[in-house]
C-alpha cells in the first residue's frame, strides 16, 4: 500500500492531499529515506513523520484494506512516539497561554495590580 494511503487509512491525516503535502515538504520518512506518496510501505517499516509540532514515529503491523474506524487503529500500527514529545507541547501551549499580544489593548485595573504585586515579590526575592 502506498504510504499516503496508509497514513489516511489509519487517520493520522483526514486527506490523502495532506499526506501527499507532507511528502512534498519531506516530513515523512520510511525506513529514515525521505517518502514520496508513491512509496510502499510494509509490515515492519517505520515510519516518521512531523505533524502538529511533534514527530511521530509508528511501526506498520499490517496493511488495512481500506479506512479504518479509530477503535481498530492499533491493529495496524504500534506507536513509538516518546512521551517527552506530548509533555514539550503541552508545556508549550502553556507557556503561550499568559502572553499578552501587542495591541490586545491595556491591562484591566486588576491585571495591573497583580502584575504590580507579583513584580514587587520578585524584587523583595532578589534584595534577600
Amino acid at each position: 500500500m502506498r504510504v499516503d494511503k496508509y497514513l489516511w487509512c489509519i487517520r493520522y491525516y483526514k486527506t490523502r492531499n495532506m499526506v501527499t503535502e507532507a511528502c512534498k515538504k519531506n516530513h515523512i520518512t520510511v525506513n529514515g529515506q525521505v517518502a514520496k506518496p508513491s512509496k510502499e510501505v510494509f509490515p515492519t517499516d517505520k515510519i516518521t513523520f512531523r505533524k502538529d509540532q511533534i514527530t511521530h514515529t509508528i511501526t506498520v503491523l499490517d496493511i488495512p484494506q481500506n479506512r479504518v474506524g479509530a477503535k481498530l487503529v492499533d491493529m495496524y500500527r504500534k506507536d513509538e512516539t516518546p512521551i517527552e514529545s506530548f509533555q514539550h507541547l503541552e508545556l508549550l501551549k502553556l507557556s503561550k497561554e499568559h502572553y499578552r499580544k501587542h495591541g490586545e489593548g491595556r491591562p484591566t485595573k486588576k491585571d495591573r495590580r497583580d502584575l504590580e504585586d507579583f513584580s514587587l515579590d520578585f524584587e523583595e526575592d532578589e534584595t534577600e
